[in-house]
C-alpha cells in the first residue's frame, strides 16, 4: 500500500492504494491531460457512500472493464 495526500475541494485528505491502482490512475490522468489531483477530485465528487479509496478502486475497475463511470 502506498499512501498519498491531496487537496480536494479545499481540504487535505490521504488515500492508501496498491501501487497498481496508483499507476492506473496516473496513466488515466496523463491520457486525459489533467493532474492526478483533478482526476481524484472528479471521482470524489461523483462517488456515492463509498469511501474515497474504494471509489478509486471501483473507478479503475470499471475503466479496465470498459464500462462507463460516473466521474469525468
Amino acid at each position: 500500500m502506498k499512501k498519498r495526500s491531496f487537496s480536494i475541494a479545499g481540504h487535505r485528505t490521504s488515500v492508501a492504494l496498491e501501487a497498481e491502482f496508483w499507476k492506473a490512475l496516473e496513466d488515466e490522468a496523463r491520457h486525459r491531460g489533467v493532474s492526478l489531483s483533478t482526476l481524484i477530485g472528479n471521482v470524489d465528487a461523483a462517488r456515492d457512500e463509498r469511501n474515497l479509496a474504494s471509489a478509486l478502486r471501483v473507478h479503475v475497475l470499471l475503466r479496465a472493464l470498459g464500462r462507463p463511470v460516473t466521474s469525468s
